[in-house]
């Protein structure tokens, strides 16, 4: 069957083309993908194309679909896997599939798996690591988005402290403790307030930085202080540029403790340097934001390593279970993914929009891989609503939930552009 995707070649080279699936195997599965959420991962990928760890040296000629932040419907199922999936089913997935020690991935690796494409096939370690699931929300942005939040689920498990002369990690992050994540306010960002806010081990304190005072007063209204005292938990928004001394300002919040839980989320040199000045004795800091430099590096302060037992670590990526946990809690409504979402588009507008992601304000970029659309602000539908019905009923569905896409504006864009499900 024929599909259109959009497959890289080369660096900064992606094209949107249409082209023939092969047939699926006995242990392959067709899939329909309705959503793909655009992922900063992917930027990086384009932006270095085989030079990416995870990028085939053959793409040149043998192109791979981008993406990998999807959901949408199965569609045919191989011999193999037909008494575990059947067609009609909704999923979610995670692209870490970790097989066998490859760091292959959808939307990295593969010629047909991946997220910016109408129709996909999974291959088999896809379904023998787990990594294909079914999803029973209300919506398959949310299905999309529950990798990214997963992504920073994980990071917060693989958060550790230690007790001295005990050579066992206590996992997670320190309840009732203080969590600061720096550089936080972009989308990734408000996924991990979230959860760090609902999880069963949160902390008593988390404190949000940034440098951009739009973004943080987007960030409080999204997710607000008042949201997180119901939780039992204080969360202060922070510009660290408008403090006279950011190290000294970060510490007087805790009454001088400093934070025992440290999550980066921008690649800045500056930013990781004030983030290891602010740790508590045994504190855990993680760089989160995955550079595209190889030789990424920042100044470290080693004899408080020594002497106050702090950790260094980094994560990338999360399991199927922290998916498993993202979704759920989205189903349940216990968080909103669509606090993320800024933007909405269809398939013709994600290769511009990959190749740009750094420039375009906002926060997630969100594809519907059926149609086409141009990348939109969710702020300029009431604008466009003035000589367009569609984008009026849009902007309407929008301001209902706080300015948020939402499944009622996603079912009707789906009906407008008439996307079968």
């Amino acid at each position: 069957m024929k599909t259109r995707a959009v497959r890289m070649y080369g660096e900064n080279d992606l094209r949107l083309e249409t082209f023939e699936l092969p047939e699926i195997k006995d242990d392959e599965i067709l899939a329909k993908i309705i959503t793909d959420s655009i992922c900063m991962s992917t930027y990086k990928l384009a932006i270095q194309g085989k030079k990416h760890k995870r990028a085939p040296q053959n793409i040149d000629t043998n192109p791979i679909i981008v993406g990998h932040e999807f959901a949408g419907v199965i569609v045919k199922v191989g011999k193999k896997w037909q008494d575990q999936f059947k067609p009609g089913m909704r999923f979610a997935q995670q692209p870490a599939l970790n097989y066998k020690g490859s760091m292959a991935s959808p939307g990295y690796s593969y010629e047909y798996y991946g997220g910016d494409t109408e129709y996909c096939i999974f291959p088999h370690e896809a379904m023998e690591v787990g990594a294909l699931m079914p999803f029973d929300g209300d919506s398959f942005y949310k299905a999309s988005l529950g990798e990214p939040i997963s992504c920073s689920i994980g990071a917060m498990h693989a958060q550790y402290h230690t007790k001295q002369g005990v050579y066992q990690h206590e996992m997670g992050v320190k309840k009732g403790g203080n969590l600061i994540i720096m550089g936080g306010c972009g989308p990734m960002g408000l996924g991990a307030v979230a959860y760090g806010v609902v999880c069963d081990y949160h902390p008593g304190r988390i404190v949000v930085t940034d440098v951009d005072d739009a973004k943080i007063a987007r960030a409080k209204e999204v997710v607000s202080p008042e949201w997180a005292a119901g939780y039992g938990v204080e969360l202060l928004y922070v510009n660290t540029a408008a403090m006279e001394d950011a190290k000294q300002g970060l510490m007087d919040i805790t009454g001088g403790h400093g934070y025992d839980d440290v999550l980066i989320y921008v690649p800045i040199p500056a930013v990781c340097e004030l983030a290891n000045q602010v740790m508590a004795y045994d504190g855990c800091m993680s760089f989160f934001s995955g550079p595209s430099n190889p030789e990424f590096s920042a100044k470290v302060n080693l004899y408080d390593c020594h002497y106050n037992a702090t950790h260094i670590m980094g994560t990338t990526g999360g399991n199927n279970d922290d998916l498993i946990e993202a979704n759920d809690l989205a189903a349940r409504g216990v968080i909103d993914p669509s606090v993320m979402v800024t933007h909405v588009g269809g398939l013709d507008s994600v290769a511009e929009t990959t190749c740009n992601l750094p420039h375009i304000p906002g926060g997630k970029k969100l594809c519907y891989t059926h149609i086409d659309m141009p990348m939109t602000a969710i702020e300029d539908f009431g604008k466009l609503g003035e000589s367009d019905p569609f984008f009026k009923e849009l902007d309407e569905c929008c301001k209902a939930h706080n300015g948020l896409w939402n499944p009622e504006a996603e079912k009707l864009l789906l009906a407008h552009y008439k996307v079968e499900i």
